[in-house]
């Protein structure tokens, strides 16, 4: 899911992670395993488990789930073991499982972003996540710019 512009406001003001929070609600319902995570703290998780021995294991766990949702995609800069990590996991999963991402980076600027220099990454990254994907584009005013007007509105009032 993408959203343009990102507001910069509170997590729960983010209209894509409300839509994917009740899409992973629904799959909850339906007794699906789920997980909802922002893909920064998931890859300093990955990160941290490769120095204690766990990473195999805790792949294994990301390749299980019913439906892994990665919120924050293209927020903060990947380096090359964030990179490698996030294609394993997207490997582990592709045509298998769901994963459903949120992100406010524009379609044209994901590839840059997934790239670091390693195009053949990025190609790999995004090539796994397109293939049978649904794109759902958000447009509107952020929710957090309708919050603070609705506010300024009954204080006027």
């Amino acid at each position: 899911m993408t959203r343009e512009p990102r507001p910069n406001g509170e997590p729960n003001c983010k209209a894509e992670v409300k839509v994917a929070c009740a899409l992973g609600n629904q799959a909850c319902r339906q007794g699906l395993s789920v997980l909802f995570d922002r893909l920064p703290l998931l890859l300093e998780d990955l990160a941290v488990s490769h120095g204690d021995g766990s990473f195999r294991k805790r792949l294994a766990q990301l390749a299980k789930l019913d439906l892994l949702i990665l919120d924050d995609f293209g927020m903060a800069t990947l380096n090359a073991h964030g990179r490698n990590d996030l294609l394993e996991v997207i490997e582990q999963r592709c045509g298998a499982r769901s994963t459903l991402i949120t992100s406010q980076l524009p379609v044209d600027r994901r590839h840059d972003f997934l790239s670091g220099g390693n195009p053949t990454v990025a190609d790999a990254i995004l090539d796994r996540l397109v293939s049978g994907s649904h794109r759902i584009d958000l447009k509107g005013e952020s929710m957090r710019k309708l919050k603070v007007r609705g506010k300024e509105n009954a204080a006027a009032s």
